[in-house]
């Protein structure tokens, strides 16, 4: 994976199985494990953020902290302007879970696809303290968010 850029890694979803017949009675989402190698610096803050239906959380940049991103709950749409200046949109649902990575100084969005609140949650390698002032709020003044709205 590129450090230096946004990034998005599909996630392992596996059934699970009731114990006395074998049906099948949910499923299990594996985020992070230490062997894996997906973060290049381990985790120091882990969080779940919601998002009400039809909103967007930011666009804000973290100045200090790298974040790794999957929504938990529902469907959500990350938008982030790449290194190379360019828009890219990478959808997360509880149902296709992918872990989205954006790493400092680049600016990012999410915006709840779903007719219900949505969860994400959020490794940071960074612990936020509530003084830190290390997220600037900016703008995607040329971004069609309307695009995604339900008409």
């Amino acid at each position: 994976m590129d450090y230096d850029d946004i990034g998005m890694i599909k996630l392992e979803k596996h059934p699970t199985k009731d114990i006395h017949d074998q049906h099948v009675n949910g499923s299990l989402t594996v985020i992070w494990r230490d062997w894996d190698s997906i973060m290049k610096n381990p985790p120091k803050m882990v969080y779940v953020t919601s998002v009400n239906p039809g909103e967007i959380k930011g666009p804000h940049i973290h100045t200090q902290r790298n974040s790794y991103f999957v929504c938990i709950h529902g469907k959500v749409l990350f938008v982030a302007i790449s290194k190379d200046g360019k828009y890219k949109e990478i959808e997360s649902s509880e149902e296709n879970p992918a872990i989205i990575y954006v790493p400092k100084n680049l600016p990012s969005a999410h915006m709840n696809l779903s007719d219900e609140t949505s969860r994400i949650l959020t490794i940071a390698d960074l612990a936020w303290r509530p003084n830190d002032n290390e997220m600037k709020n900016t703008s995607f003044e040329n971004y069609d968010w309307s695009k995604w709205r339900k008409n």
